[in-house]
């Protein structure tokens, strides 16, 4: 968190500029799907936070700044919380749950570490995350059950499962599998806390391991993982790792929008 003279004037059209979004604010799933949508393509996905020691705020204010006034992004915690102000500032009832994120989860069952949106409009709910770093709906998700929902050459699809809630499935290769899940318990901003410090500072937690990003791109998605850059366009992938931290920083701002101070590249 970078310290301000000043207190953090909060501008919905400053963070609507950020995201790319000009269309109308009426509160319709059309506007949501579309903020939604321009969100993903424009914040990034990203660790670099933890990985130079620097603790999180989970202020929205400190969010702000960060996210809009210093153009990075961040994870699930940090993300979902901002854009879920986004979305009450336009006039959109949001709900905040905890999840379990299942998808690449070594020790079954997963513990509850992502945050995730319910929003309500035009007399429907929908499920609504900017905070993943793989793959995921770009467009809300109708929550009703074993409704089949397809965006572009994507598929997914929502159960209600014993003990974990909702299930968030995906289609791949023909089978249908777990991203998340989710029960409908609302949750306070500072509920998130003491999940958000553990995966800061937990040995095990994947966000102390390595670099980490993602971002959605017209033609497919960008990737970050430790040294490794992934520029996948279609069904095509271009990956490759910079030589030196000078290249390292240049593919960052390039791929990301990212730009980082020096000392910010220990990890090099």
């Amino acid at each position: 968190m970078q310290e301000t003279s000043q207190p953090i004037q909060l501008d919905v059209n400053a963070y609507l500029q950020r995201i790319g979004y000009d269309g109308p604010l009426a509160t319709s799933a059309q506007t949501l799907a579309r903020l939604q949508e321009c969100h993903l393509h424009t914040v990034p996905y990203e660790n670099f936070d933890i990985l130079h020691k620097i603790p999180l705020s989970l202020e929205i204010p400190d969010l702000y700044e960060k996210i809009v006034i210093r153009n990075r992004g961040g994870y699930c915690f940090e993300l979902n919380a901002l854009f879920s102000w986004l979305l009450r500032e336009l006039g959109f009832p949001v709900t905040d749950y905890f999840a379990r994120f299942w998808r690449d989860e070594p020790n079954l069952p997963p513990k509850r570490r992502h945050h995730v949106l319910k929003v309500e409009t035009e007399g429907k709910f929908y499920l609504c995350d900017v905070g993943v770093g793989g793959i995921v709906p770009r467009k809300p998700i109708e929550m009703v059950e074993g409704l089949v929902q397809t965006q572009g050459n994507e598929g997914y699809k929502l159960e209600k499962v014993p003990e974990f809630g909702w299930m968030l499935y995906e289609k791949k290769k023909e089978q249908w599998r777990e991203i998340f899940s989710f029960t409908e318990e609302p949750q306070l901003a500072k509920d998130y806390i003491m999940a958000s410090f553990w995966c800061e500072n937990a040995p095990e937690s994947i966000f102390t391991k390595e670099a980490m990003a993602a971002i959605r791109t017209k033609d497919g998605r960008n990737s970050v993982s430790g040294k490794e850059f992934r520029i996948f366009i279609g069904e095509q992938v271009h990956a490759f790792s910079p030589s030196s931290k000078e290249e390292y920083k240049q593919a960052l701002q390039t791929y990301f929008g990212i730009v980082l101070p020096d000392e910010a590249y220990h990890f090099f």
